[in-house]
């Protein structure tokens, strides 16, 4: 009979130690009680040996942040408010199956309003538009990180378009596709500015979510030696009127222009364009009808039934383009803000952002006008 020995723990060790089951850690990356917090922070939850079920970050004015899990960390959605108390709560389980709860409080720096820069949006929530409307942010301090903001101000469409930023200043930023916009498209601008430092000392003071649909496509053109007016609806010449532009040493622009502003009636006084009333081309004109504005150096689209024997034929005005009452108020009722009106055949050239010109310039350009790499 063959006898095997029996195995025993003093065999050599062959059974492994259980495994330590660690209780939660949550550790925020702002302490306890500290005060002066820059604004500018993600407040931030590093999990280890375990699982997080919940955190919220609340402030004294009732504001509630939440956030999202990533590679380890809970991160706050939001940046914070200025001269704000906030209080962190989070809950979670640990490896060793026990629920663990913590908190922490602590106090934001003051930024005065004076540090803090405004982002204001055209076009307006729920406006609809036409397919020439640069989506425009103006700011009422000045932006130094232009790439850090540009990094969080994004435009999205229902239609993908390729667009790009451009920054005309440090206050004044522009959107626009490479192409005019579609017809009926949907889009989103989302600027994620609040808290987000601007440069100096300076933070922006919100962030702003508007949506704006692009209307019907009206295209029109004036040829300004012909003495005419074609509009295109969805690209489809619908009428042609005749009308009268800029005399000789007044000469309308040439390039493309958009339409920026719409008056059912406006008083048009010349002093406001520097012409002083004692010049031979003074004018001052009380309820001009059906005006739309095109530059910021006063060129507009109205009725002029004071022209009416010269249109269609002369160019008699100091530069905005007349139409006769009926045909103004017909093309007043076709268009909206952002419509685009070329204009070709006159010996003078459109100013860079005399207006909203940002169609006058190359693809390539505009891009170069970005404050990131293309």
């Amino acid at each position: 009979m063959l006898v095997l020995p029996a195995c025993t723990a003093s065999d050599g060790g062959s059974s492994k130690p259980a495994a330590v089951r660690e209780p939660l850690s949550l550790v925020s990356n702002v302490a306890d009680g500290t005060d002066g917090v820059g604004i500018d922070t993600l407040v931030s939850l590093a999990i280890s040996h375990g699982t997080l079920d919940q955190a919220t970050l609340v402030g004294d004015d009732k504001s509630t942040i939440n956030g999202t899990v990533a590679g380890g960390r809970w991160i706050a959605a939001q940046r914070l408010e200025p001269g704000t108390s906030y209080t962190l709560r989070a809950s979670g389980t640990g490896e060793d199956g026990e629920k663990t709860a913590v908190s922490s409080s602590f106090s934001t720096a003051d930024v005065a309003l004076d540090h803090q820069t405004y982002p204001s949006v055209a076009p307006l929530q729920g406006e609809t538009v036409g397919v020439g409307m640069p989506v425009i942010v103006m700011f009422d301090l000045p932006v130094e990180n232009k790439a850090l903001y540009e990094r969080s101000m994004s435009v999205t469409a229902n239609n993908p378009v390729e667009g790009s930023w451009y920054w005309l200043s440090d206050r004044e930023a522009h959107f626009r596709p490479k192409t005019y916009w579609t017809a009926g498209t949907d889009v989103r601008v989302h600027l994620e500015l609040n808290s987000l430092p601007a440069g100096n000392g300076i933070f922006g003071q919100q962030d702003q979510d508007i949506r704006f649909k692009v209307g019907r496509a009206v295209v029109t053109k004036v040829d300004v030696s012909a003495h005419t007016m074609a509009v295109s609806i969805n690209g489809k010449q619908v009428r042609t009127m005749p009308v009268t532009t800029g005399k000789a040493g007044n000469e309308t622009r040439q390039g493309t222009k958009v339409v920026m502003e719409r008056l059912p009636s406006v008083d048009m006084d010349a002093a406001t364009t520097g012409v002083d009333e004692d010049d031979p081309d003074y004018y001052n004109l009380s309820d001009v009808k059906w005006a739309m504005r095109l530059t910021n150096s006063g060129e507009f689209i109205h009725a002029a039934p004071w022209s009416e024997g010269s249109q269609g034929l002369a160019n008699v005005s100091h530069g905005c383009t007349g139409l006769s009452t009926a045909n103004a108020k017909w093309l007043f009722d076709q268009s909206k803000r952002g419509d685009v009106v070329e204009y070709v055949h006159s010996p003078r050239s459109l100013e860079d952002h005399n207006g909203w010109t940002d169609w006058n310039m190359s693809w390539d350009d505009w891009q170069r006008g970005s404050a990131l790499p293309s």
